[in-house]
């Protein structure tokens, strides 16, 4: 289960990044309290916070994917990370001396999407250059289950923190403290043990022959539509978290932590499965998939906190699932040249999605309330996974028709 703790490298990358990652969801906890707090509870103003931190990876996320093939990875990281600090920085400081508004929130999403469209698939591309091949799906099971574990942690700490310090402000200050311990992992890595992809050359047409590639192989084109139709509404569901909390149930910010963590309890209990498997299946995503979609309607039907609780556990599970096994599977598919831009159009379709679900599920729980937001995003993340089976079908057959009269 923990192999890939055996290299070096990557144990200085996963303890710099479980550090980061609980500051990260100190700030996300805090973004979304932030915003309802600045707009006395609008859903549609927290829908569209985080509609603008995904809205970027629409525009530029592929071209991320190209910058991460085209240059070394490690020093593309170590900025994007430096920004990103300064970025928790800067909204830290406006919250604290009670000069933040809520555009100020909008901005810092938006801002920091547009980094992402870079680190993201940089980031993600980079992990195997750490391990190698034969323990990248181990590694990336291993990443996941340290994001979990910082989700399990965070939003219950942040819950706390922001009554015991009176509001948000020290959050987005402490996140942007745990940024060194990333920052420093990625510095002091020893560069001969690194399994370093050859950067490639400048040249036209690199998106899209990143493009042509994930089109022409079903076992890229499958998990990359997939995980397009379920992120979907999954960032949405996350966000839909604290309406339920605190417009349904009537529960406070440290009972609102607690509904992140018993999400988050099962996602990391996903994870730790994953890492025990040797290769992802399509049976393993499938599954996984449709659990998501069937435990997001169940949840929006739960007429009491506590089942509700009890039933974000599974959800985590079966998003992880899904999550991870296409993650490993796209990568695992990918040659070396063309992983940065692969993970470019899998992060693009992974994020880029959720501008529009977020903002959707926003609009119809002010509509209809936070109940039908939730259980819509569980019936249309079940139809996409049907979708996605089909779209990619069609899309074979058409290939497999055109390759052999052009060859």
């Amino acid at each position: 289960m923990f192999r890939s703790l055996r290299n070096r490298n990557y144990r200085m990358f996963v303890a710099g990044g479980a550090v980061s990652n609980v500051g990260g969801w100190l700030q996300r906890t805090a973004q979304d309290w932030l915003v309802l707090e600045l707009t006395h509870g609008s859903a549609a103003a927290l829908g569209t916070a985080t509609a603008l931190q995904f809205l970027p990876m629409l525009f530029f996320g592929l071209f991320g994917g190209v910058l991460a093939d085209r240059y070394p990875k490690r020093p593309i990281l170590i900025v994007a990370q430096s920004l990103m600090a300064l970025l928790a920085l800067t909204i830290g400081l406006l919250t604290v001396t009670g000069s933040a508004e809520v555009w100020h929130v909008y901005v810092m999403a938006f801002t920091l999407g547009v980094i992402s469209c870079v680190e993201v698939p940089t980031r993600q591309a980079f992990v195997v250059e750490m391990v190698g091949r034969r323990d990248l799906s181990n590694a990336i099971a291993l990443n996941s289950s340290s994001f979990n574990l910082a989700r399990v942690v965070g939003p219950a700490i942040a819950g706390v923190l922001i009554f015991v310090l009176g509001g948000t402000g020290p959050l987005f200050l402490i996140n942007a403290l745990t940024f060194a311990g990333v920052i420093s992992s990625l510095v002091f890595m020893h560069k001969s043990e690194l399994h370093l992809s050859e950067p490639v050359p400048r040249a036209k047409g690199q998106l899209r022959e990143g493009l042509r590639y994930v089109m022409e192989r079903e076992e890229l084109l499958m998990p990359v539509l997939l995980i397009g139709f379920v992120s979907m509404f999954s960032q949405a569901f996350s966000m839909s978290i604290a309406l339920m909390a605190r417009e349904v149930f009537a529960a406070g910010a440290s009972s609102f932590g607690l509904a992140s963590s018993m999400f988050a309890v099962g996602a990391l209990g996903g994870a730790l499965l994953a890492a025990r498997r040797s290769r992802p299946s399509r049976k393993v995503l499938m599954a996984g998939a449709i659990g998501f979609g069937l435990f997001q309607v169940a949840t929006g039907l739960a007429p009491f906190y506590p089942l509700y609780l009890l039933l974000l556990v599974p959800a985590g599970v079966a998003l992880i699932t899904v999550n991870t096994a296409a993650n490993a599977s796209v990568q695992l598919a990918s040659s070396p040249e063309m992983r940065g831009r692969v993970m470019g159009i899998y992060m693009l379709v992974f994020t880029g999605g959720a501008p529009v679900g977020a903002t959707l599920v926003g609009w119809l729980s002010d509509l209809g309330g936070p109940r039908a937001g939730v259980m819509l995003s569980g019936v249309l993340a079940l139809a996409g996974t049907g979708l996605a089976l089909l779209v990619t079908r069609l899309i074979g057959s058409r290939v497999r028709r055109t390759v052999p009269a052009t060859a």
